[in-house]
């Protein structure tokens, strides 16, 4: 990175890789400050959507020496797209965060065709986007981050052998809960932040009903945002009733899931998902 970004994120190296499905990605890793592997190996946290929220969440780094709540010790590695592919973020996410076959909701078309309406997206950006929803494989994404990337961060950057951690945001939030719901050893907790559960016919509901009648070992954390649940918008009213939904379902289960409310919008909500997670998931 050049010595402007380093100066903004600090500790951090920024590498680009190939996936085996041949799609590129920008991948962030953010050290904790004076981290030596050859003293304490610390676990990997990888948070999605890396070209939005690298900014956000890597600097929260420092709060592993907060003396007031400390933080366990952890490697963050942010998780976006590269080159060209970068401008087009937003839209490529679709595609990998997904689970396979999740329809598309009607309150989801409603909210993108409003956006072309308001001059947010081009007719094309529209239709790019949508596209993407119609061709899913968060299951080829969760192979990436566990089979290719990882074993990169373990041998690179002498990762501990357990603890690692998941974050994502959004599609990301749905991402995670599908990650949990496949029960992927990788992870040890789980973070999920208003998740994109937009219909109810999410395949969500089809794996929670799959579920045998053991528990899953990963800790799950799952944030929702005041205004998403009180507002006018159609699409968060509807993703904050079905993940609401989940969560009475995981909990009836007793299952190994929290939950909180922030006091924010889907827009504003990322930061605050994050270290709502990090303090309850990740804390000494």
């Amino acid at each position: 990175m050049s010595t402007m970004w380093h100066g903004c994120l600090a500790d951090t190296d920024y590498f680009e890789m190939r996936s085996g499905g041949g799609h590129d990605y920008g991948v962030w890793v953010t050290t904790p400050p004076g981290y030596d592997p050859a003293t304490t190996r610390a676990p990997a946290l990888y948070v999605l959507d890396g070209n939005w929220a690298v900014g956000m969440t890597a600097p929260l780094i420092v709060a592993q020496a907060d003396p007031m709540q400390r933080i366990q010790p952890y490697i963050q590695v942010s998780v976006g797209y590269a080159g060209e592919d970068a401008q087009h973020w937003d839209r490529l996410r679709n595609r990998d965060l997904v689970p396979p076959g999740e329809p598309i909701a009607a309150e989801l078309v409603d909210a993108a065709e409003a956006g072309f309406r308001a001059g947010s997206r081009t007719r094309e950006e529209t239709d790019a986007y949508l596209a993407e929803l119609r061709d899913t494989h968060a299951d080829a994404f969760l192979n990436f981050l566990t089979a290719e990337l990882h074993p990169r961060i373990e041998r690179d950057y002498g990762t501990a052998t357990s603890g690692h951690g998941l974050f994502g945001y959004s599609y990301g939030g749905l991402f995670g809960l599908y990650t949990w719901l496949t029960g992927c050893p990788l992870f040890e907790s789980i973070g999920a932040g208003s998740p994109g559960v937009a219909g109810a016919d999410s395949r969500i509901f089809a794996r929670l009903q799959e579920l045998g009648d053991g528990q899953r070992a990963a800790r799950l954390h799952v944030t929702l945002n005041e205004q998403e649940l009180l507002g006018d918008m159609a699409i968060y009213q509807a993703m904050s009733k079905n993940t609401a939904t989940v969560l009475h379902r995981l909990t009836a289960r007793g299952e190994a899931v929290t939950s909180a409310i922030m006091r924010e919008t889907h827009v504003t909500g990322l930061q605050a998902s994050f270290l709502s997670y990090l303090r309850t998931c990740r804390a000494r």
